[in-house]
């Protein structure tokens, strides 16, 4: 079998070269379809030792950007962003903030937008700081950049900031609507709508709660001031 290595390219990134367990677009595709085939836990144990060999490889003194157009590499950078959103949904957010900060650092592109979970971690954490920076990296076009705010404002203040809820209400409006429904199905309508080639952003909206669904069983205060605001 092939020693797993970082080749350099001449554009000053790596690319990931391995067979077997280093194989990374085999492994993905392997946890996708276990994923598919309901063996969850099986699915994210295999992710997240899929990231541990390929910190193995990543030398503490050196910095490393992952060649995104590898196809090894990108795999590479995919399982680690999917076990980072393994662990947020089991509420260890500290473990998804660390896979998404190493995620950053070979990527700095952020290609994979793994700066939006790791705002989110950051909050969870209490992590005011770290919030404020990475905040800064999401457009303003973000209907999640605006519920971040929401949040950042209420867990600060006990309020929510006024002139962050009118943007949310006008400029975001499918998503307010959604953060403050009663019900939120993963129903076949929706599913045939967020998996189109153009999905409605009443389905984007519902996306972003089923994404955060666990914050707000965690908690449910601000989903109530949110909802008191209508």
């Amino acid at each position: 079998m092939q020693k797993a290595m970082l080749e350099p390219t001449p554009d000053q990134t790596f690319e990931v070269i391995g067979e077997g367990p280093y194989d990374f677009e085999k492994v993905l595709a392997h946890t996708r379809r276990m994923q598919r085939e309901g063996n969850v836990e099986e699915a994210c144990n295999a992710r997240f030792r899929a990231f541990q060999r390929l910190a193995g490889l990543i030398p503490e003194d050196e910095e490393v950007n992952l060649e995104w157009n590898h196809r090894n590499s990108r795999a590479a950078l995919e399982l680690i962003h999917a076990s980072a959103i393994d662990h947020f949904l089991i509420n260890d957010f500290e473990m998804s903030a660390a896979l998404l900060e190493m995620l950053l650092d070979l990527d700095p592109e952020d290609h994979l937008e793994g700066s939006q979970l790791l705002a989110f971690d950051y909050l969870a954490m209490g992590e005011d700081e770290l919030f404020d920076e990475v905040i800064n990296d999401l457009s303003d076009k973000s209907p999640a950049r605006e519920l971040l705010l929401l949040w950042s404002g209420y867990r600060r203040d006990g309020k929510l900031p006024e002139g962050e809820l009118k943007r949310f209400r006008s400029h975001f409006a499918p998503w307010f609507e959604e953060f403050t429904a009663a019900e939120h199905p993963a129903d076949e309508a929706y599913l045939r709508d967020i998996e189109s080639e153009h999905p409605t952003a009443a389905a984007q909206a519902r996306e972003l709660w089923l994404q955060t669904e666990n914050l707000w069983s965690l908690w449910p205060v601000f989903i109530d001031a949110l909802r008191a605001a209508r």
